[in-house]
């Protein structure tokens, strides 16, 4: 499910929270996820208003603890609690995201330092509610239009800012932007967070079937304009050229600094072992200089989730990320020439052919020529007598 973002005046977590449940989004689910963290001394309603003769759905967080401020760390233990999994990941994301920004503008470690607005009640109930009703209305894929950004300044517990906020502009890195003739706030650290939490893309709706559209409002009133943000829920619509495949994939991604190049290696056999489409490994470098590796493995939404604990329990890493994407595959076929007794399969594409690695590597060592050499028969092989024959071994491998 497509979740598409129009930010028409701006966006809060309040407003987008209210706007996916205008769209459909169960209130009781997202109060079960939020409930789940622990967290005591909230209450969250939603209430239909008109702005501007726009009906639209605003959320309430009634608060009777006081306290609104945590360090980073307690308030990602707090969220981690959230269920079902895809929200506590999505939340502990978006507040992780919050710290590391929120770090770096005060120089201070992002599990230490402190959050001031950003860790009250109403913040904490906006982020996994906002998970929790993405989750409940199946949504795996999230654009937004540009966001429109205010002028002027803003207050802050670090006394008066300027818009847009430090904080917001440090968690924006990448998103895509308008100004805006709107004085204040117009993007806060907690929409700003959300959004790259839910790996949201920036630009036109992509192709898609609409479905349902929901109205958040925001607590501003505004003069001229309703102060209201819309998320419309729509299936993709493929666009294929002849032959092509398109499907729907998942990229598995975690950071990893205290594994050995043995157990990364061990990892990706089992992850392609397992069903995994693609799997591979990058250099990093993390916080403090340390060397670092980030893991990665591509597969179907089917198999997301034994992939995911695979990695988890391999690795032993404390987390892991998702962003969903739609893989293009074009179509291909598959023969068998001989070379010297040596049976090497050969994958033809539209733009070329390649021999397999492994059948090369057993036919070079067992006739003792360059591997180069026993590709370049087999290749010669194939343009003499084709015999291709499609095949679905390794058709959806990505190599």
């Amino acid at each position: 499910m497509i979740c598409w973002i129009n930010p028409f005046t701006g966006l809060a977590g309040d407003m987008l929270l209210g706007a996916l449940i205008d769209a459909g989004a169960p209130l009781d689910r997202i109060r079960a996820a939020i409930a789940a963290t622990g967290l005591t001394g909230w209450e969250l309603t939603a209430e239909r208003v008109t702005d501007h003769q726009l009906a639209a759905t605003r959320v309430h967080v009634r608060v009777t603890d006081p306290c609104a401020e945590r360090r980073a760390a307690e308030v990602v233990e707090l969220v981690s609690r959230a269920t079902p999994e895809p929200v506590a990941a999505l939340a502990v994301a978006a507040v992780t995201a919050v710290a590391e920004a929120e770090g770096r503008l005060h120089d201070a470690d992002a599990a230490t330092v402190h959050l001031h607005e950003l860790g009250g009640h109403d913040t904490l109930v906006d982020i996994v509610g906002t998970a929790a009703a993405l989750h409940a209305l199946g949504v795996t894929d999230v654009v937004c239009a540009p966001l429109p950004l205010g002028r002027g300044r803003v207050n802050s517990a670090h006394g008066v800012l300027p818009c847009p906020a430090p904080a917001t502009l440090a968690l924006l890195a990448g998103a895509a932007v308008v100004g805006s003739d709107l004085p204040g706030e117009t993007v806060t650290p907690t929409g700003a967070a959300l959004l790259r939490a839910a790996g949201t893309r920036y630009g036109p709706p992509p192709p898609m079937t609409l479905g349902p559209t929901g109205y958040g409002a925001g607590t501003r009133r505004l003069p001229d304009r309703p102060n209201v943000t819309a998320v419309t829920l729509a299936t993709p619509v493929p666009h294929r050229a002849v032959g092509e495949e398109a499907e729907d994939v998942v990229v598995l991604e975690t950071n990893l600094d205290d594994v050995t190049g043995e157990v990364l290696g061990h990892t990706l056999a089992q992850a392609l072992a397992s069903g995994a489409l693609d799997a591979w490994v990058t250099p990093a470098v993390m916080k403090k200089g340390r060397p670092a590796h980030v893991l990665h493995v591509l597969t179907t939404p089917h198999d997301e989730t034994r992939l995911r604990d695979l990695v988890l329990a391999e690795t032993g890493s404390l987390g892991i990320r998702r962003t969903a994407a739609t893989r293009t595959a074009l179509p291909r076929t598959f023969e068998t020439v001989d070379v010297d007794g040596h049976q090497i399969r050969i994958k033809h594409g539209p733009h070329g052919a390649k021999p397999e690695h492994d059948d090369l590597v057993t036919a070079a060592t067992r006739l003792g020529l360059p591997l180069r050499a026993v590709a370049a028969r087999a290749l010669h092989e194939s343009t003499r007598a084709p015999t291709r024959r499609p095949s679905s071994e390794g058709n959806n491998r990505e190599r």
